[in-house]
């Protein structure tokens, strides 16, 4: 593949969201050829793998406009300017299931759609359980549902699973870090 360098020329702005920020990015390759790529920038965000016990997790129903489905997910949440990750998933971790983490161990990162999205996405896992108060963001409609881990594995293979930040942090999970 050749390396082919773009050096930016202009950003304009598209659209200044609450979340999210939509870019038209102008770049110049070493050939002095002009183009132009459309960028959602993101300030980043978390995904949490909650275990109630040794191989009980916690998954959530959330219903996602964008999609106009209901999804089993991990869950999850966008970092605020200048929040740190781990922050980020204690907070969201009670905002959406009720339960406080005693201890979060970092699983990884990675990026969730990186040919359109700058946000990067930090996974953690959550252990030591305590039972509090959820505290939803308006308009969330969230349910908590218990689950073996391994069926929540299983589940990414029958389809019952489709979002991509749960898959990914179940499978990182579960290859690198799962006692066998």
């Amino acid at each position: 593949m050749a390396d082919m360098s773009f050096k930016l020329i202009d950003r304009q702005l598209v659209y200044p969201g609450r979340k999210i920020r939509l870019e038209i990015h102008h770049l110049e390759d070493e050939a002095g050829k002009r183009t132009q790529r459309e960028v959602v920038v993101h300030p980043g965000a978390v995904v949490i793998l909650p275990f109630l016990d040794e191989s009980t997790i916690i998954l959530i129903r959330n219903r996602r406009y964008a999609i106009a489905q209901i999804l089993l997910e991990l869950p999850a949440g966008t970092l605020t300017r200048g929040e740190a990750p781990m922050n980020c998933a204690g907070r969201e971790l009670r905002e959406e299931t009720g339960y406080l983490a005693g201890r979060l161990k970092p699983i990884g990162s990675f990026y969730s759609s990186p040919g359109i999205m700058s946000e990067k996405m930090y996974a953690f896992a959550a252990y030591d359980l305590e039972r509090t108060q959820r505290a939803l963001e308006e308009g969330e409609e969230i349910e908590t549902v218990p689950i073996r881990f391994g069926d929540a594995v299983n589940m990414i293979r029958d389809g019952q699973i489709q979002d991509g930040k749960t898959i990914a942090c179940l499978l990182m999970y579960e290859r690198f870090f799962q006692k066998t």
